[in-house]
């Protein structure tokens, strides 16, 4: 059986990993016949968001393992212990916490740095020749772990696509039911919630995402 290894980034898409994005990518993979472990930074989260009022909470703060291990059921490992040999495949779901837990992407934008844990990780499985899928905006990791000229999408969000362009991701435009691949570097992208609009926008991506990456193992 294919395994995955999926990376969080917290619990919620203001400050960690859109949930939405994170289920649909574990549903996917099972109903691919495919298995998954979940990962996340044993870090503090940049800040903590009132998903309620969208306010930040200043007198709070919450560590990106312990709220991923919400969405994972607590069945979740640090990221510094992920052994690339006993996976075939990664995937990053998306939500503000990829660009601002994993990396600094929603504050520097082109200036952006990808957290070393995070960085070792993902360059382990571009090492091995290992497909990835980055979904939403997880794509703003890319350029950090391939280099120059990758190729993925976030969607038709411009301005993202172009901060992401200055960093050296070859943009592609795309549809929200729709996937991006680079064959070369066995980068597989969907824009999810940078475009959808319902639950049910962001599976039709996701499931294609899912699939194409571990058609390429």
């Amino acid at each position: 059986m294919k395994n995955v290894a999926v990376i969080l980034s917290g619990n919620g898409v203001y400050d960690g990993s859109e949930i939405h994005e994170a289920v649909l990518t574990l549903l996917a993979i099972e109903n691919n016949h495919a298995s998954y472990r979940c990962f996340a930074p044993n870090i503090t989260q940049y800040h903590v968001i009132n998903h309620l009022t969208g306010e930040v909470s200043a007198d709070d703060t919450r560590n990106v393992l312990v709220e991923s291990a919400r969405i994972a059921r607590g069945d979740i490992e640090d990221l510094s212990d992920l052994l690339v040999g006993e996976f075939d495949a990664l995937i990053v779901p998306g939500g503000f916490g990829a660009a601002k837990n994993l990396c600094t992407f929603a504050f520097e934008g082109e200036k952006s740095k990808i957290n070393t844990v995070v960085l070792k990780a993902c360059q382990a499985f571009t090492n091995e020749n290992k497909p990835a899928g980055f979904m939403c905006i997880a794509p703003a990791l890319i350029p950090a772990i391939y280099g120059e000229g990758a190729m993925a999408t976030i969607g038709k969000e411009l301005g993202t696509a172009e901060s992401l362009t200055d960093m050296g991701l070859s943009h592609v435009a795309c549809e929200v039911d729709d996937i991006v691949i680079d064959q070369q570097r066995k980068i597989v992208s969907t824009p999810a919630y940078m475009q959808a609009l319902s639950i049910s926008e962001a599976a039709l991506g996701i499931n294609k995402l899912v699939k194409a990456v571990l058609r390429m193992v």
